[in-house]
């Protein structure tokens, strides 16, 4: 017999309304525009010595302090072949062909991926999140983690982990 245990975390509080644009395959882009994200998270692991995965007390300021760290900013991606990006003194400057965004550094998030999908946003919710865990609640033994990113309502992006323990 197989059994798994874990948490699922889907408040309301796990959101951040952020800017982007997306650049495609074909190096085309669409237009700024924001989205009021919405994130889930899904843990499995072993059951601790009182028979939980993890205290829901303990993980939810962890992960919405991820979530908190997207929020009103402007996400660029750091590695993208048709964005340029340069942090100067009066701001960060972000050039795409004949574009050119100049925003104020306190209002932009620079992300260490290749674009702004929410698939990415997920992977990079879920890294931030391990880190955290790793710090703060260091006896959890995780085997899986999924974290979900809603952009509107019955749209959403998901990236999953899974940890071997041995």
């Amino acid at each position: 017999m197989k059994e798994r245990f874990g948490i699922r975390l889907d408040k309301q509080y796990f959101n951040f309304g952020s800017a982007h644009f997306l650049i495609f395959a074909n190096g085309d882009r669409e237009e700024l525009h924001g989205h009021n994200y919405r994130a889930t998270l899904e843990i499995d692991g072993d059951l601790d010595h009182g028979h939980v995965v993890a205290d829901f007390i303990e993980v939810k300021p962890l992960f919405k302090a991820c979530c908190d760290e997207l929020d009103h900013r402007t996400l660029l991606p750091a590695h993208n072949v048709h964005l340029k990006i340069e942090e100067r003194d009066d701001g960060i400057h972000a050039f795409y062909r004949d574009d050119h965004y100049l925003i104020p550094k306190r209002d932009v998030k620079i992300l260490d991926f290749a674009n702004t999908s929410s698939e990415l946003l997920a992977r990079w919710l879920c890294d931030r999140l391990m880190e955290r865990v790793a710090a703060a609640l260091p006896t959890l033994v995780i085997h899986r983690v999924l974290v979900t990113v809603q952009e509107s309502p019955g749209q959403s992006a998901v990236y999953e982990r899974t940890l071997s323990h041995g």
